[in-house]
Order: structure tokens, then C-alpha cells, then sequence
């Protein structure tokens, strides 16, 4: 059955990325660059690649640098790179690009800490359709990308779906939630069960949910039920709301991401490493660079 299609995605992006300080005091973590485009712009094109059209970034007050930066280029830059001629070209149109790449739409973040906040701040502007909701600093390289296998996945099923990647080492049963229930084909679990951190004698599957969601309307109803009962000075978690639309015995699929690669860029080691992975993929330096790392000694 043919399903509406899925245009808006939702990024949360308000938290201080401390982590990374004293660098992310004055520039946001999604901004931070993996060779010479910032975490977040690999995502904003992912969503754009699967057909998202309203992107909904959920920022704070301090991370006007990621407004500024899908903003269309200044007149000063643009006359600048124009001064540059051909040699320049690609530069004038791979920034003019950014900006047309979607309808980006800003909110601030109001309300109790935890990641289920922003799906409330932006509940008048999705309305009453399925979408996307994804980090901003970690994603998965994939053929075809995991947003594209999440909308197949919905279009089949109908039921929200959780981006899933397969546990590596004993590490990841407790870095991660792991899904248990029903496999209704090969990588894609009907949950019944979600256990954060559970480690690995615990897990129900072997199947970790990380790095983006595609949500049915209905989570917000959820979210309500998780609001009211929420206790000062609790964090308030999407993850408690999925939990109990389980108990309802609402569908939530956990989707493995095939053919892929998982990258969190949110501490600095995983950063470093992609950093440097990216860089030996780009063809203006990666021979030079791969050079450049086999002369280090140690």
C-alpha cells in the first residue's frame, strides 16, 4: 500500500558539545569539520537524498553559526570566490548549493532536559505526519543510505523504525539500547522490548539502535503520557515513550542499516578517527596524506 510520503526531519542540535570544549565555546559540535565540511551537513544531505524537503533544526541560543552556515553565502564571499575565476567556480557553487538544499526551518529549545524535548518543541510544525528524527553528530554510511532504508521499511510496514546497527564487541552492550521481539525478515525486528545498556549477557538481540528514528505521529500522544508523569529534576526521554507505546502493542521496528558503516563523531576519539578515514577517501589528498601518516614515528 502506497503511504504519504515523509518531507520533514527533525535535528536536534541545542547541546554545548562539552566534550570537545574549550573548542565548541565559540563553534557548535555539528559544525565541527570532517575534512572541509561540518558533521551536519552530512546529515542535512543524507535527509535530502531520501526526499526530505522541511528540515526543523532544534537549536539554543548559542549555535547561530549552524543558521549562518545554511543561510545562502554573503555578498562579500560570493565576490570573493567570483574574483577567483574557474579556479574557484566549484567552491561559488558548492556554497550556493548549501542553502538551496531544503526548506530549514529554526526552533529553540524551551522545556526539561533530555532528547525527548525537542520532539515537543517541534509538534505544531510536523502535525500529524510520520518523520524523521536524527542526531546531528553521528550517522551511518550506507548503500543505499540509512534514511532510504528506513522509508522502505516504513513504506512496507507502516510502523515507526528505529536505525539499527549490529553489536561489534562487548563495548557496545553498554554504550547502546538493544532491541528483543519478532524478526519479520532478515535485520528487521517487530520489538517488544527495548533495553538501554544492557550488556551483553542482557541484550535480547544482538541489534543496536543508534543514530536516527522515523516516528508516526502517535509518539507525541506518548510523549504526553511520559510529560505528566515526568518528576522534577527528571530528564525527560523519547525513550520512555517508545516504551510505552510497546506496552500498548504499537508497532516499532528495529531496522538493521545493511551495507554500512557507523560514525559517531560525538567524543573525540571516534571524531579523530573519522577525520582521518575521510580524509584518505578524498581524492585531492588522500595519497599525499596516506604518505604524510606512514612517515609518523612514534
Amino acid at each position: 500500500m502506497a503511504r504519504k510520503k515523509i518531507t520533514k526531519a527533525v535535528i536536534p542540535a541545542a547541546g554545548f558539545g562539552t566534550r570537545f570544549l574549550p573548542q565548541t565555546k565559540a563553534m557548535p559540535k555539528e559544525m565541527l569539520p570532517i575534512v572541509d565540511k561540518p558533521v551536519i551537513q552530512y546529515i542535512v544531505e543524507e535527509l535530502v537524498d531520501a526526499g526530505i524537503e522541511d528540515i526543523i533544526l532544534v537549536t539554543g541560543y548559542h549555535k547561530r553559526t549552524i543558521e549562518a552556515h545554511f543561510d545562502g553565502p554573503s555578498t562579500d564571499l560570493i565576490e570573493n570566490l567570483k574574483m577567483g575565476g574557474e579556479k574557484k567556480k566549484h567552491l561559488l557553487e558548492s556554497v550556493q548549493k548549501i542553502s538551496e538544499m531544503a526548506n530549514f526551518y529554526y526552533v529553540r529549545q524551551k522545556g526539561p532536559y533530555g532528547n525527548g524535548t525537542p520532539l515537543m518543541n517541534v509538534r505544531s510544525i510536523v502535525g500529524d505526519e510520520p518523520f524523521i528524527y536524527t542526531w546531528s553528530d553521528d550517522f551511518i554510511m550506507a548503500s543505499p543510505t540509512r534514511f532510504r532504508q528506513l522509508l522502505a521499511a516504513y513504506e512496507k510496514h507502516g510502523y515507526s523504525c528505529m536505525a539499527s546497527v549490529r553489536a561489534k564487541s562487548d563495548e557496545d552492550y553498554d554504550r547502546y539500547g538493544f532491541a528483543g521481539g519478532t524478526e519479520l525478515e532478515e535485520g528487521v525486528i517487530d520489538c517488544d522490548v527495548i533495553v538501554e545498556k544492557p550488556g551483553k549477557a542482557n541484550a535480547p538481540s544482538d541489534l543496536a539502535n543508534v543514530s536516527g528514528f522515523l516516528f508516526t505521529p502517535d509518539i507525541f500522544q506518548y510523549l504526553d503520557q511520559v510529560m505528566a508523569d515526568l518528576k522534577p529534576g527528571n530528564e525527560f526521554y523519547y525513550n520512555d515513550a517508545l516504551k510505552l507505546m510497546l506496552e500498548d502493542k504499537k508497532h516499532v521496528l528495529a531496522v538493521e542499516i545493511k551495507n554500512g558503516k557507523y560514525y559517531d563523531t560525538g567524543n573525540k576519539l571516534e571524531y579523530m578517527k573519522t577525520q582521518v578515514e575521510f580524509a584518505l577517501r578524498d581524492p585531492e589528498m588522500s595519497g599525499d596524506f596516506r604518505d604524510f601518516l606512514k612517515e609518523i614515528k612514534f
